[in-house]
């Protein structure tokens, strides 16, 4: 007894032998029976003719490349990194040290006398000593008049001014003013000094 065979000749087991007892065709569910190749249709001669594209089943989702829409431009000049804002930090102000005066005294002869530092004596040297005084009146007229320590004279920083203070036995006029020994008085630009009471020694005062 002929095998059974699938007819539909679209079926895998197209024409194969089957188990005797099938009655379908285990793969495409088609009654079975003995067959012979069938006659090809006209379409399927043509179909024949030219091979038959196969088609390819759609790729899933996951195989298309994902979309990222572009993105703008990063505009650097406005990016920046926040800092700590830093107090600002004041310039140190070193003022000046302040410039001491000079003390100049001019004899009506027209010989200058200055000091020299804030402060010192004004007379007239001697052989019996052997220092000086800061303003030294030798050489000039009528120098007997001048005492060997006449006046101290000293440059006050709180009154902003030289002080004179009368140290001698003849007196010290003051701008025609006698000056009471061992009191300070302030010298002003321009003030006259006369050294003993008969005006014979002289001196205007210069601040510079």
């Amino acid at each position: 007894m002929p095998a059974n065979r699938c007819p539909n000749p679209n079926c895998e087991y197209f024409n194969r032998a089957l188990p005797n007892n099938a009655k379908v065709c285990p793969w495409c569910s088609t009654p079975v029976g003995n067959v012979v190749t069938p006659t090809p249709q006209p379409s399927q001669q043509q179909n024949n003719s030219q091979p038959q594209p196969i088609e390819q089943p759609p790729r899933p989702v996951t195989d298309q490349p994902s979309y990222h829409p572009p993105q703008p431009p990063v505009d650097y000049s406005t990016v920046y990194q926040e800092r700590a804002v830093q107090p600002p930090i004041p310039p140190v102000y070193n003022p000046p040290p302040p410039r001491l005066p000079v003390l100049k005294l001019i004899h009506t002869t027209g010989r200058e006398f200055r000091l020299l530092g804030e402060g010192g004596f004004i007379g007239r040297r001697s052989q019996s000593t052997t220092i000086a005084p800061e303003i030294d009146l030798a050489g000039i007229p009528n120098e007997g008049v001048v005492s060997r320590r006449h006046a101290r004279v000293d440059w006050d920083w709180t009154q902003n001014s030289y002080i004179i203070v009368d140290m001698s036995t003849n007196g010290i006029f003051l701008n025609g003013n006698l000056l009471t020994p061992g009191v300070q008085y302030r010298l002003l630009n321009g003030d006259v000094l006369r050294f003993g009471q008969d005006n014979l020694v002289n001196f205007t005062t210069y601040i510079m």
